[in-house]
C-alpha cells in the first residue's frame, strides 16, 4: 500500500471518530465511557487489517464494532446505574455558543440530557436500535447485522422504544434566539436576586435535578414547582456570590446552559435548561466531580467529606 494511500486512509479514518464517539456518547451518558469505547473500536479495527482482514467499509464497520461495545458496556454498567445515589444524570457536553449554533435540530435534541436520562430506561438492545434507526439513520438490514436480530425483531424492537421515547419526549423551544433571550433574562434574574422576575420565567411544573453521586453537594431529591426552585436558585446565588463565583453561558448537551466556576476558575458545575413555551420547564446540574474532570480542574467548594458519601 503506497504512502499516499496509507495517508488517505488515515485521513478517513480520523474523520469518523466525531460519528463514532457520538454513537457510543448517546448509548452511554458518559463522556469517557464513550472515549474508551473509540479507542477500543479503531484498535480492533486497526488489528483486524493487520491479520489481512478486508474492510470494505471502516465507517459501517467502526459504527458497528462501538455500538457491540457499548451494549456490553451497559449491561456490566446496570447495577452500578441503579445504586446511584440521588437523580444521575449524563457527563455533560459542553460547548461554545456561537460555534454550535447551528447545529441541526434533531441531532441537538437527541443529544440533551433529557432526552439521555429517557433512554435510560431502554434495555441495551433497544437502546442501540433506536438510536441507529432514529438518530443516525441506519436501515433495518444494517441495524439487524449489528444487534444480531432478524430485521423484523429490530422493527419491533424499534417500535416499542419509540413508544416509550414518544411518552416521556420533551419538548423544546424551537427558536434558537428565543431559547437564548429567556436563558440571558433566567440567568440575570438569578443574578440580581430578583425572585419574582425568576418565578415569572419558571414553567408552574419546573423542576430542579441535582447530581452529585453522593459525592458533592446536591439535592437528593428532584425539587418540583417554581416558587422552590425559584427560591433554590435564589439561595444559590447568594451564596455564590459570598464565594466569588462567575457564571460562563454555554450550550450543554446542545441546550442552552453555563458553567459555574469559583474564584480562581476552576469548574463548580454545569447546568443545562430545557425550554418549551416560553418558560424554563427543567433545570439540570451535574455536579459530580466524577463527572466533570474531562472539563478541566475542578473546584473544591461542591466536596462532601469522604466520611460523607454514600
Amino acid at each position: 500500500m503506497s504512502g499516499d494511500t496509507l495517508d488517505g486512509q488515515a485521513a478517513e479514518l480520523q474523520a469518523l471518530r466525531p460519528l463514532i464517539f457520538s454513537i457510543a456518547y448517546r448509548m452511554l451518558g458518559s463522556v469517557a465511557e464513550a472515549e474508551d469505547v473509540v479507542q477500543e473500536a479503531f484498535l480492533r479495527f486497526h488489528r483486524a487489517q493487520e491479520e489481512g482482514v478486508a474492510i470494505e467499509a471502516p465507517k459501517a464497520w467502526l459504527a458497528a464494532v462501538a455500538t457491540r461495545l457499548a451494549i456490553d458496556h451497559l449491561r456490566s454498567a446496570r447495577v452500578r446505574r441503579e445504586a446511584y445515589v440521588g437523580p444521575w444524570l449524563p457527563e455533560p457536553v459542553v460547548e461554545e455558543k456561537e460555534p454550535a449554533m447551528a447545529r441541526h435540530v434533531e441531532m441537538a435534541e437527541s443529544l440533551s440530557m433529557a432526552f439521555l436520562v429517557i433512554l435510560e430506561a431502554l434495555s441495551p438492545v433497544e437502546r442501540a436500535v433506536f438510536l441507529l434507526r432514529e438518530v443516525f439513520d441506519y436501515g433495518y438490514d444494517e441495524i439487524a447485522a449489528v444487534v444480531g436480530k432478524s430485521e423484523d425483531n429490530c422493527r419491533q424492537i424499534f417500535a416499542r422504544a419509540r413508544h416509550h421515547i414518544d411518552a416521556g419526549k420533551p419538548r423544546y423551544e424551537a427558536s434558537a434566539e428565543k431559547r437564548d433571550a429567556l436563558a440571558q433574562r433566567f440567568f440575570a434574574a438569578c443574578e440580581s436576586g430578583d425572585l419574582a422576575g425568576l418565578v415569572q420565567l419558571l414553567a408552574a411544573e419546573a423542576t430542579f435535578f441535582g447530581d452529585g453521586g453522593g459525592k458533592a453537594a446536591a439535592t437528593l431529591h428532584p425539587v418540583r414547582g417554581r416558587d422552590p426552585v425559584a427560591r433554590l436558585f435564589q439561595g444559590f446565588y447568594t451564596k455564590g456570590r459570598q464565594v466569588g463565583f462567575q457564571v460562563r453561558r454555554v450550550l450543554v448537551n446542545g441546550q442552552e446552559g453555563a458553567l459555574f466556576v469559583d474564584a480562581e476558575g476552576r469548574l463548580i458545575s454545569v447546568l443545562a435548561l430545557e425550554i418549551a413555551d416560553g418558560v424554563v420547564q427543567k433545570i439540570r446540574a451535574v455536579v459530580n466531580p466524577d463527572k466533570l474532570h474531562h472539563l478541566g480542574p475542578l473546584s473544591d467548594l461542591t466536596r462532601l467529606p469522604r466520611r460523607d458519601r454514600t
